[in-house]
């Protein structure tokens, strides 16, 4: 039964592709705009926000259109309610495309927005987010693999390079909520 009055969306996401699986569990008011959506999935990740993104709805795709992506949907023109309407329904959130990094965005629950509670706000998660520009999947379990091998010849530099305290296996719930409270 879909509630009655303003409700928010509980929503699952997950990096593609990642193992052990990196993922964020959200709330989200249904009637956030596209944009600031795709900046509370940012925000909840990890990501710093400054590559581009799109979300793809079984073949259908929003985001920011330019002359080179004019076949797409400016993400201006829908709110969560519309691509996310039930249960169950899910898209494809990219982040970065020289990275290519993929998410799976799932709707869990549907639920009746409590009055005085501020939205977007995080649940749960598991596991850091990768770097930013680490080189995708394949660069992501490169630079895991030279952290975890003081041997490796790229271990010194890339512990340099790498973010300062990363450590892949943290998820912290509080510093998250505390980004999506940033303005």
């Amino acid at each position: 039964m879909i509630p009655f009055g303003p409700t928010v969306l509980v929503l699952r996401m997950s990096l593609r592709d990642v193992e052990p699986e990196v993922w964020r569990r959200i709330v989200v008011r249904s009637e956030m705009p596209l944009r600031k959506l795709s900046l509370a999935l940012e925000r909840a990740m990890g990501w710093e926000g400054y590559h581009l993104h799109l979300f793809d709805v079984a073949g259908v795709l929003f985001g920011e259109p330019d002359e080179d992506a004019d076949y797409m949907i400016h993400e201006n023109a829908a709110a969560v309610k519309h691509l996310l309407p039930r249960v169950g329904a899910s898209l494809r959130w990219d982040y970065d495309f020289g990275d290519g990094w993929e998410h799976d965005v799932v709707v869990e629950a549907i639920e009746s927005a409590v009055d005085g509670k501020r939205y977007p706000v995080c649940l749960d998660g598991a596991r850091a987010c990768p770097p930013e520009d680490c080189g995708g999947t394949s660069g992501y379990e490169r630079l895991l693999a030279a952290l975890a091998d003081p041997n490796d010849p790229e271990h010194e530099r890339l512990v340099e390079w790498a973010p300062d305290g990363f450590d892949p296996q943290v998820f912290d719930l509080v510093a998250a909520n505390r980004r999506l409270r940033a303005r």
